[in-house]
């Protein structure tokens, strides 16, 4: 089986494959703080409770956007699972053609959404991943991965909306049932939630100006759930599209 992790700012995702079908799914929170004992037994406890020997993983795969994390986790991989991870660089195969002016640049999670939503969902594609930041993805109609665009996430907007103001108080995320809040809370709650709707939707509608043509519009991450039903745009919800690119990618590079 083949364990796949996606590190992220704020959690790190992960995933245990047996060929294409996931057997388990687990999610840890990103601490540069933890050493590599603390991620190992925090993982092998985690296979135990699900009733997985750690011997039935045969291969490693990592996406990381948090390089301080890296030594950590490959020592953590080497030393509980005796083996060596694979981690999406520049050089590894992708299947999929890269048009990004310097792909060096470009974050590893995206390249494993870009594999993944080419082989799910064919092309042309948009993917759109809600995480700390998020990002949009294009596919064109040939199958190669054009670039896309970078946004604040929408908890780490809120975060900063509260932080640089000195009466706003912290806020849940969630949908209000008007636009036009009567509270402070409520108007924070409109603001972020339709004001970010709105922001998905015109970024949507642009790439899709741009390409000329439509395309499957998919979103991953979190907030995804949220924002889907209002937006009117997202037209399929793959919480594990990254995991399942990074699953490709192992395959394409054993």
């Amino acid at each position: 089986m083949i364990l796949t992790l996606d590190i992220g700012n704020t959690n790190i995702k992960t995933a245990l494959f047996n060929g294409p079908e996931m057997v388990k799914y687990w999610r840890l929170s990103t601490n540069i703080q933890n050493s590599s004992d603390e991620y190992g037994i925090t993982l092998v406890n985690l296979f135990h409770h699900a009733g997985i020997d750690t011997a039935s993983v045969e291969g490693i795969i990592i996406s990381s956007v948090v390089p301080t994390i890296n030594f950590t986790i490959e020592h953590m991989c080497q030393n509980y699972f005796g083996q060596s991870p694979t981690f999406v660089v520049p050089g590894v195969k992708t299947g999929i053609n890269i048009k990004y002016e310097n792909p060096r640049e470009l974050g590893s999670d995206r390249i494993a959404n870009a594999v993944a939503a080419h082989a799910e969902y064919g092309a042309p594609t948009i993917f759109i991943d809600f995480g700390t930041a998020t990002t949009f993805g294009v596919i064109d109609e040939g199958g190669a991965f054009l670039g896309g665009c970078i946004c604040p996430g929408i908890k780490l907007a809120s975060e900063a909306l509260v932080s640089g103001t000195a009466k706003l108080p912290r806020f849940e995320l969630t949908r209000p049932e008007r636009v036009i809040g009567r509270t402070t809370l409520t108007n924070l709650q409109s603001g972020m939630y339709y004001g970010y709707v709105g922001l998905v939707r015109n970024i949507v509608h642009a790439i899709k100006q741009e390409l000329g043509r439509d395309a499957t519009v998919v979103a991953t991450g979190g907030m995804a759930v949220m924002v889907a039903d209002e937006s009117k745009v997202i037209d399929k919800l793959d919480g594990l599209l990254t995991l399942k690119g990074l699953r490709l990618i192992y395959e394409r590079n054993r």
